[in-house]
């Protein structure tokens, strides 16, 4: 059977953190809200999985060993330009914001932070692109 003409595609999410806890999460909370979600806390296999998958949102930590978040965040906007990312971090401050949002990011989100936080901010984010 053809899939429905009206039916949406499910909203593809990948979250990159270093702390398995982060990951352990939010993974649930996303598949219970219907999100299809894939969790990494290497940022060399999420970067691999990046190159081989477009995903609609990327979740992303900043201080990770290798490949830190900022990195990682420029590399999505320059293959998915219209990839939304969202930079979660427990070292916020104004400036790491600022150039988060001048590198593409969609929004800056200071841990500790609420799982609702976090899927508001997807949602806008769909809200958003969907006026494109």
């Amino acid at each position: 059977m053809p899939p429905c003409a009206n039916c949406q595609r499910q909203t593809q999410i990948l979250i990159l953190d270093d702390e398995p806890i982060v990951c352990k999460r939010l993974k649930p909370g996303f598949q219970k809200a219907g999100y299809g979600v894939e969790t990494f806390t290497d940022s060399g296999l999420a970067m691999a999985r990046i190159e081989q998958k477009r995903f609609d949102v990327v979740i992303t930590d900043l201080k990770m060993e290798g490949i830190d978040g900022m990195q990682f965040l420029v590399r999505v906007k320059q293959i998915y330009p219209d990839t939304g990312v969202i930079v979660i971090t427990g070292y916020g401050g104004a400036e790491i914001a600022k150039e988060s949002f001048k590198k593409g990011a969609f929004d800056f989100i200071a841990k500790p932070f609420k799982l609702g936080e976090i899927i508001e901010a997807v949602k806008r984010f769909e809200k958003s692109r969907k006026k494109d």
